[in-house]
């Protein structure tokens, strides 16, 4: 007999979180509101309850939640370089293996980022709010 563990409701959670991460802070770097949205319609790195069950070991989602982290961490870097090709796109195969949508290859990435200062984008969290 195997003993598993389930995954437990704040680790799907946090992948909801570096979902929604990725969305708000990561593609606006690299992508414009019109490609964002479309991203949404087409559900790239949409879960749904199958996905949890899919990956509903403590190991699995344990994996997507490093997967994504990586790519993060990657893609937040500021001299994006090859030297992080392969890295990447283990951890984007990692995401397809249990059945996250994310068709991008490191050269969607690579040497286009924005500069903080030109990013107007309807995605990016409001760095304060105004009270009326």
């Amino acid at each position: 007999m195997k003993v598993v563990f389930a995954s437990t409701p704040e680790q799907e959670q946090e992948i909801k979180e570096l979902v929604q991460y990725v969305y708000s802070n990561i593609f606006p770097l690299y992508f414009l509101d019109e490609d964002i949205k479309e991203y949404e319609r087409l559900k790239i790195l949409h879960t749904t309850t199958r996905h949890f069950e899919y990956f509903g070991t403590l190991k699995e989602a344990y994996q997507v939640i490093g997967s994504l982290q990586t790519i993060i961490a990657i893609l937040k870097s500021q001299n994006l370089d090859a030297r992080y090709e392969s890295m990447f796109e283990n951890n984007v195969q990692i995401l397809k293996d249990f059945g996250l949508s994310f068709p991008f290859s490191f050269s969607h990435f690579f040497g286009v980022r924005m500069a903080k200062d030109e990013i107007m984008s309807l995605y990016i969290k409001a760095a304060n709010q105004l009270l009326i």
